[in-house]
């Protein structure tokens, strides 16, 4: 069995592929543009064992080359950052929709037996209460959003009308080990440690689920093996919890000061809760085994023990 993970050598990919690594008996090809937020350090225990591509899924013949012979295809490789699609949505379109497009037309031609699009929460917007299922309706409030949005749409589309077995996951906010330190948990941990302020949008009070990186892989993992073809499915930590509640936290774990805490103006569009009902991969036999306090405690460990991986980038 051969499998492509596109985005390998991200944050979520990269644990993805490690997994599979320790799992399955599987021969691995990484395709990985490595821009910002890509790292072959992150493969650096496994990289002599996978062959890796340095290439882009918005470039049709880099697709064909690495899916060639493949029988699995699970696609990480997105542009993920909200503040960054705010101030330029170009490279989302072309990454997240015509990326997504490049690699479904390939793997049409291919014939590969499974095509698994990673998503996320966002694609569904903000809600007051109760949580979203698989059938709620898309409702995208940023271009990041609305872009992965639409990468979903040709997914379920080439579903309808090619027959391609394809299948797509929705997680919740994900931390842990290789995360790119834009985002608030990395950030945050990095800039207490160097008793930085830590900038809080708007009141703080903006509510996400979170999920542990390595809960969210294997998810994936059984939804890969277990889904029902052509269906999407959540997958949520049960972590709802406000900014400032994670903020303080992490200031706590880490014995420093809450006058650390600055807050900025609110994100243009800044969606004030996301909450997912992951029942539905839970009857695959699937759930979150971390808790909440115990991911935090690890992922803090390895920031403080990865620093010079963390300074590099």
């Amino acid at each position: 069995m051969k499998i492509l993970i596109t985005g390998g050598a991200g944050f979520i990919g990269a644990n993805f592929t490690q997994y599979i690594h320790d799992n399955y008996d599987y021969e691995i090809t990484v395709l990985d543009k490595l821009t910002y937020a890509g790292n072959k350090d992150n493969l650096k225990e496994i990289l002599n064992e996978i062959e890796f591509i340095n290439g882009d899924i918005g470039c049709e013949d880099d697709v064909k080359i690495a899916m060639e012979d493949c029988d699995l295809v699970v696609n990480f490789a997105a542009e993920t950052h909200v503040d960054r699609s705010i101030e330029d949505p170009s490279i989302f379109v072309k990454t997240d929709v015509i990326g997504t497009y490049n690699l479904l037309e390939c793997a049409r031609k291919y014939d590969v037996e499974k095509y698994l699009q990673i998503s996320t929460d966002e694609v569904y917007g903000s809600i007051e209460n109760g949580s979203f299922t698989e059938e709620s309706n898309i409702n995208p409030s940023s271009p990041y959003s609305a872009s992965k949005a639409g990468g979903d749409m040709l997914v379920k589309a080439y579903y309808k009308t090619y027959g391609m077995p394809v299948l797509i996951t929705r997680s919740s906010n994900n931390f842990g080990p290789y995360q790119y330190p834009e985002k608030l948990i990395p950030l945050f941990i990095l800039n207490a440690l160097e008793d930085k302020p830590l900038p809080v949008y708007g009141d703080g009070e903006n509510i996400r689920d979170w999920i542990y990186v390595l809960d969210n892989c294997k998810g994936i993992d059984v939804v890969l093996n277990e889904g029902k073809i052509g269906e999407v499915y959540n997958i949520g930590g049960e972590n709802e919890k406000p900014n400032i509640e994670i903020t303080k936290l992490i200031l706590n774990i880490l014995e420093k000061p809450e006058s650390l805490i600055k807050y900025v103006d609110d994100r243009l569009g800044h969606d004030r809760r996301y909450s997912l009902d992951s029942s539905k991969t839970q009857n695959l036999g699937w759930k979150p085994e971390w808790t909440f306090e115990e991911a935090m405690q690890e992922t803090i460990k390895w920031y403080i023990a990865n620093k010079n991986l963390v300074n590099n980038i």
